[in-house]
């Protein structure tokens, strides 16, 4: 009974061995940073997700005068447009810039609940930048005031085209929700969901 005992004791301390090596070599749990930590992440992801798209166009722009007090400098500022028929045109090129307005991301676009988390993306800017190096102005009697009217009068018409282009705006959307899911992954995360809103218990209180 005694050696029957030791065998009993010995198989019993292996077993304990056994169960605390396996606690010991069982990977850790990678521990979820803080959500600053994690706002800060998500910004610069964003920032090298901006999707960048080349623009030209062909435009003709007519200058209107300018309205002032005085009604007879009026008469006299339309006689002049009139009469000298101010035009021009240009191929205008353009660079165009969309992403997500990382001024406006922070701890409030966030929801977390254990290893899920839910994203508000702020909203979606876009930029355009003109590339005046390859713009060219045709067949124009506009004076240098009058063609830096021309150019910001194109600009504002890409700015317009590129707000309004949803496919445009989907596919940044698509790179920026792709890149920032894969960066909350690898942080621990095991489910990410992109939403318009927070869920209501994320607001309550």
């Amino acid at each position: 009974m005694a050696h029957l005992s030791r065998v009993l004791t010995v198989l019993s301390g292996a077993l304990v061995g056994a169960v605390v090596a396996g606690l010991l070599l069982r990977p850790a749990k990678p521990a979820i940073p803080d959500t600053a930590a994690v706002v800060q992440q998500m910004r610069e992801v964003a920032r090298l997700e901006t999707l960048e798209v080349a623009l030209y166009k062909k435009v003709t722009f007519t200058p209107e005068p300018q309205p002032t007090d005085a009604l007879w400098k009026d008469v006299v500022n339309w006689a002049r447009y009139t009469l000298q028929d101010p035009h021009g045109r240009a191929i205008v090129f353009a660079d165009a810039q969309l992403g997500f307005d990382l001024q406006r991301f922070g701890p409030q676009n966030l929801h977390v609940a254990g290893t899920k988390v839910h994203v508000v993306l702020p909203p979606l800017s876009v930029q355009v930048v003109l590339r005046p190096g390859e713009t060219e102005v045709i067949d124009s009697n506009l004076d240098s005031a009058q063609t830096a009217q021309l150019l910001e009068k194109a600009r504002l018409a890409f700015e317009h085209d590129v707000n309004a282009d949803a496919r445009l705006r989907q596919r940044a959307r698509d790179s920026a929700e792709r890149a920032l899911r894969g960066l909350l992954l690898t942080l621990g995360y095991r489910e990410v969901v992109f939403v318009d809103a927070l869920p209501a218990t994320a607001t309550a209180g």
